[in-house]
């Protein structure tokens, strides 16, 4: 079984910029989508937004300018440990963390499952350990990873998936697998889960910030989102050839595999 959360809620300036309608002075909405997948390794989130450490700190562990360009709303109920008790299920059986990377607003909840094997891509623990540009000094928060997290390194070597190469499954988990996608970070990537019936999630962390960004002819983004990426991104053209390939497989692949991203709300209410 899987469920589908929101454990980042953001409300930047701007819903015009942000989503291409509404007032300019109206705040936008952004979530952020985290996965617990029922699993026989036990239980297994890809993501963990805000954690509980975020809430009762937010200035230390999120910095000052995140806050005020992202307006998080921190309340400890939205985090994923809060809610895995809320749907009954024990925080303590969460066995693996996916990280599609390690930006503060995905990884602030890794301190509330402490005994947790964190899966990552080995480009991206780098950055975070030894940031060599400003963004990845901006983005990383060693408050985040001081509880020293235990660590599972995924290299760049694999099978491929639907075209997709350096696919590596986590935790011996045929049904969930690691997708390199770089541009956004040094190591993001992208994590695919099988459903039972055979087809495919693909949680495409921040490889695209809005759907619309997935249409196969006409692919668009309000400008204040397109700032976002472009000022988060370690590599525009990586960034831009990745979304050209998830458009693809949206287009050639949409009986098999449903994409979507971390942040637009209107894909996680679809779940």
């Amino acid at each position: 079984m899987i469920h589908h959360l929101n454990c980042a809620e953001m409300h930047p300036p701007s819903a015009r910029l942000i989503h291409g309608e509404g007032g300019y002075l109206s705040a936008g909405r952004m979530v952020g989508h985290v996965l617990v997948v029922e699993s026989r390794a036990g239980l297994v989130l890809v993501d963990s937004g805000f954690g509980l450490h975020d809430v009762a700190s937010p200035a230390k562990r999120l910095g000052r300018a995140f806050l005020l360009l992202n307006r998080p709303r921190l309340r400890a109920e939205d985090t994923a440990v809060r809610q895995l008790a809320r749907l009954g299920l024990r925080p303590g059986d969460v066995r693996h963390i996916v990280a599609t990377h390690l930006d503060v607003d995905h990884a602030g909840g890794l301190a509330d499952f402490p005994l947790a094997q964190i899966h990552v891509h080995e480009d991206e623990l780098e950055a975070a350990l030894h940031p060599r540009k400003l963004i990845e000094r901006f983005r990383y928060r060693a408050e985040q990873r001081a509880h020293q997290p235990h660590w599972v390194v995924h290299r760049a070597d694999g099978e491929r998936w639907y075209g997709f190469q350096s696919v590596r499954p986590v935790a011996g988990l045929d049904e969930i697998l690691l997708i390199p996608l770089p541009g956004h970070s040094r190591g993001h990537t992208a994590v695919a889960v099988r459903l039972d019936h055979g087809n495919w999630l693909l949680h495409c962390g921040d490889a695209y910030f809005c759907k619309d960004e997935l249409h196969p002819e006409h692919p668009s983004c309000p400008p204040g989102l397109e700032l976002v990426q472009r000022m988060d991104e370690v590599d525009r053209r990586a960034r831009l050839a990745n979304q050209e390939r998830l458009r693809a497989l949206a287009r050639d692949h949409a009986g098999e595999v449903e994409l979507f991203c971390a942040h637009d709300a209107r894909e996680l209410e679809r779940y």
